[in-house]
């Protein structure tokens, strides 16, 4: 008697995620943000969103020239951070400057040469656009570390040592090439499969409400829960196709490289994908209507993830307030896994806390799908 029964609910499952396959395959919609959206946001922050400071333009004025200013205007010359131009006067360089020609000002006084020589040193004038805070404290340093190159290869030009205080030595862990890129490409993938988990999910099975159709088959012997696990198998495996395609694109487009595990990578990849899709059916349960649905996942989930979970902004740089709401947000816990993984490796005390923090929230959100699809439903 068992038997047959449980034959029974294998097929029905079957038949659902058959079902919910050729809807997915026969709604553009549905195709254009699992792919098309994916490729759409590899490109736009691979290629065109930087957080680099490169070829910033510069206006280099030297109140009276000689060979040491022109060696030193040269040295910023030769650097591809820099695209400096000489201005004859520190007036038109402050123009330029309000203009948006040029993001900052080098300026040389007229007594720069003599006073190069003597103990105390030449001291040298930066003016720097400050409307875009992260571009001004790059390029201030960028300028500074130029200056301080250019006084140590011209002490070691004339046999002499430069004396400074400190020595600095610095070396860079786990993004060496200090490459943006490599910072934003891996936490797309959270981005990406927060779309296709909690939006793509909330709006589907708000259609369905709408359209009917979940109350036609609630008539007949399919259980709200085989339903829910129909859609769960058939969003899960398109959300997986969308993630292997980001990080596919990430290594072998992007140059960003996985030092971790794949396996590991989507292993946590598979819990984040179960919280973004409870979330996702939780939406859609309680606001049975697409505009509603699309709405709340929006603002509830995607922008949280874009803005909220370390993706751009440094989480430990924000407000206190702010940290402790970032605790909420599911993506905050996926961003760290990727990112460690793809810069740093199989870094546990990393994995371990944060995968078991999506663990938590998955079960959280399919259990309230659940309990509200039966308190509603049957």
């Amino acid at each position: 008697m068992n038997a047959p029964l449980r034959g029974s609910a294998a097929m029905r499952l079957r038949g659902l995620v058959r079902k919910e396959f050729l809807q997915i395959v026969r709604d553009p919609s549905s195709i254009a943000i699992a792919f098309l959206m994916p490729l759409f946001l590899l490109v736009l922050f691979g290629y065109g969103v930087s957080l680099d400071a490169d070829h910033v333009p510069l206006a280099l004025v030297a109140e009276a020239p000689s060979p040491d200013s022109a060696d030193f205007f040269a040295s910023l010359t030769g650097s591809s951070s820099f695209a400096p131009r000489i201005v004859a006067s520190l007036d038109e360089a402050e123009r330029d400057l309000r203009a948006g020609r040029v993001n900052a000002i080098v300026h040389l006084r007229a007594d720069f040469a003599e006073r190069l020589r003597r103990p105390t040193g030449a001291p040298i004038q930066v003016i720097v656009n400050g409307v875009d805070a992260n571009t001004a404290r790059l390029t201030q340093g960028y300028i500074e570390g130029a200056w301080g190159n250019w006084l140590a290869r011209r002490a070691a030009a004339q046999g002499q040592k430069l004396v400074t205080p400190v020595s600095l030595e610095a070396r860079v862990w786990f993004n060496s090439e200090l490459k943006s890129r490599n910072y934003l490409v891996p936490g797309l993938v959270a981005i990406i499969m927060t779309l296709i988990g909690a939006l793509l999910t909330a709006l589907v099975m708000a259609r369905e409400w709408e359209r009917g159709t979940l109350e036609a088959l609630l008539v007949t012997p399919v259980r709200m829960s085989e339903v829910l696990l129909g859609k769960i198998i058939a969003y899960f495996t398109l959300g997986t196709g969308g993630m292997l395609l980001t990080v596919g694109l990430a290594v072998w487009l992007f140059g960003v490289p996985l030092r971790g595990s794949f396996w590991l990578l989507w292993a946590c990849a598979s819990l984040f994908l179960l919280a973004a899709l409870g979330m996702g059916l939780t939406i859609s349960t309680l606001a049975r209507n697409q505009f509603v649905a699309g709405q709340i996942a929006i603002i509830g989930t995607f922008l949280p993830a874009f803005l909220l979970s370390g993706f751009i902004f440094d989480i430990n740089s924000m407000p206190a307030v702010v940290q402790a709401i970032t605790h909420i947000v599911v993506a905050r816990y996926f961003v760290a896994i990727v990112q460690t993984l793809f810069l740093a490796g199989d870094v546990w005390a990393v994995v371990i806390p944060n995968a078991l923090a999506l663990l938590a929230m998955a079960l959280f959100f399919l259990g309230v799908t659940w309990r509200k699809s039966r308190k509603h439903l049957e």
